[in-house]
Formats: C-alpha cells, structure tokens, sequence
C-alpha cells in the first residue's frame, strides 16, 4: 500500500505532475466559487476553448504557450465581458460567437504550426483532454507564479466579488464599480484556466471549475465554505485522477473529471439525506 502511494513519486515528473494537479484542483474549484453563483459556466467553458488562438500562435512562433497564452487569455476574457455587456444580444449567444470564432481560429493556426514549426507543434490531443504527466519544471514555476498572483487577487477582491455576487444593486449604490469587479473576476479566470490547460485540457478545465465548487454548494452552509470545501474537493480530484492517469494510463483531464464527478454524486445523495440550511 504504501508502495502504491509513494511509489510514483520516484520519477522527477511525478513529482511535477502532483504540484501542479494540487495547484490546479485548489484554484480552479476558488474561482469557479464565484462563478457558478453567478450563472457563468459557461462563459468558463467558451474561454478555454478560447485560448486555444494564443497558444497556438506560441507554437507557430516557437514560443512557449504561457508567453501569449497569459496575456491573450486575459484579453479574450475581457472581450467576452465587454461584448456581453456591450452588444445588445443575450450573453450567451455573444459569447458563443466568440467562443465558435476563437475555436476555429485556434484549431486553423494550429495545423499551419505543424507544417511550419514542427519541433513545436502541439499535440491537439493533449491540448485538448490534457497531459499532466509532461509538464516541464517551466510549467511548475510558471503554475506557482500565476497561482500567486491569483491568490492575490482574490484576498484584494474577496469581498467585492461576493458583494457584486449577491446583491450587485446594492454594490452599485454604495459605490462599487462592478464593471470593474466583474472584469477582474474573468482575468483571474483567464488566469486560472491557463494554469489548468497542461492538466485538465481545454475540453475538460471547465470540469474542475465547476464540479468541485457544485458539489461544494450542496455541502456548505455560508459562501466561504463554497471556497474552501471546493478547494479541498478540487485537490482530492486532481491528486486522484493523477495516481488514475499513472497507473490506469488514462488521460488527466478526464481522470480528475470522473473523480469530482463521483464526488458530486455522494455530496447529493447527502444533500438529500441530510439537508443543509445555507446562511446566506
């Protein structure tokens, strides 16, 4: 037993994978906290496949992704936000315009990167479902500078963000730009699942944004539980689905997804059997 516990952990790029499976399975579940209570699921989703253009001009260039994956998903996010405030049709079909666009856009640069830029084309594959066991101590550092920044952005924000959250009326009249709140909230999103790409993948980030935190929300009785439980689910997830993509070879996106996913269905059947009364 113990043989099976530590036993990955011999090779250098195990231990690689477990830092940043445990960085992506604490973010993502914070950020998507806040994001679920605000209905932008799928405005998560659309900006993973999204990003999909930055990191494909990184191949074609000979970049490494973060290089534009950083500051092009920061600037696709603000672009959802503006076009969804802005264009005067539903935010879910602005944003599927520029979800559809963006994806196609990406998937297009991405086979000319092969024929141009061979040595550092991208496995779709990959890119896609996700391959935690291939990150670079680059990645590490990159993943431990970002999370950070993050952190920071949420501590600074936390109760602006909750605030905007449930009752943004209110938060208007005291003074509160939620425009400006509701922008920082997609960078950091943007932030978040770019730290999720080499992990969960595109298809698949917005599992561990949301899973987690759902089942989170059937557990806890105030908004900061929400934050804390999903952070520990998100980590139980990914640290599970990593041993999953080691041992069974499956890939990591999906692995962590079918963990948090059989963890919201034991955090419902208890919701049904044991009701929990929320404080807010």
């Amino acid at each position: 037993m113990i043989d099976f516990i530590i036993g990955p952990f011999q090779y250098s790029f195990m231990l690689r994978a477990l830092i940043v499976s445990a960085l992506v399975g604490l973010l993502l579940p914070m950020v998507g906290a806040y994001i679920i209570t605000r209905g932008r699921a799928f405005m998560s989703d659309a900006l993973a496949h999204s990003i999909v253009v930055p990191v494909a001009v990184a191949s074609l260039l000979g970049f490494t992704s973060y290089v534009t994956a950083v500051p092009g998903g920061i600037a696709i996010a603000l672009l959802m936000g503006y076009l969804s405030r802005h264009t005067g049709i539903s935010d879910d079909t602005s944003i599927g315009v520029v979800f559809a666009g963006m994806f196609a856009i990406g998937l297009i640069i991405l086979s000319i990167s092969v024929d141009v830029n061979p040595e550092r084309a991208i496995n779709i594959e990959d890119l896609l479902l996700g391959q935690v066991l291939g990150v670079t101590r680059t990645d590490v550092l990159v993943s431990l500078v970002l999370t950070v920044a993050v952190a920071a952005g949420i501590f600074l924000f936390h109760r602006h963000l909750v605030f905007t959250t449930f009752d943004p009326l209110g938060a208007r009249v005291v003074g509160i730009k939620t425009t400006v709140v509701e922008y920082v909230l997609l960078a950091l999103l943007a932030l978040v699942i770019v730290i999720g790409l080499s992990a969960a993948g595109i298809v698949l980030v917005m599992a561990m944004l949301v899973i987690p935190s759902a089942a989170a929300y059937l557990l806890a009785r105030r908004f900061t539980g929400v934050i804390l439980i999903g952070a520990a689910i998100g980590v139980v997830s990914a640290v599970a689905g990593l041993y999953l993509s080691f041992y069974a070879n499956w890939p990591s996106g999906p692995a962590m997804a079918c963990v948090a996913a059989a963890i919201f269905g034991v955090a419902t059947l208890h919701k049904r059997a044991f009701p929990v009364k929320s404080e807010e």
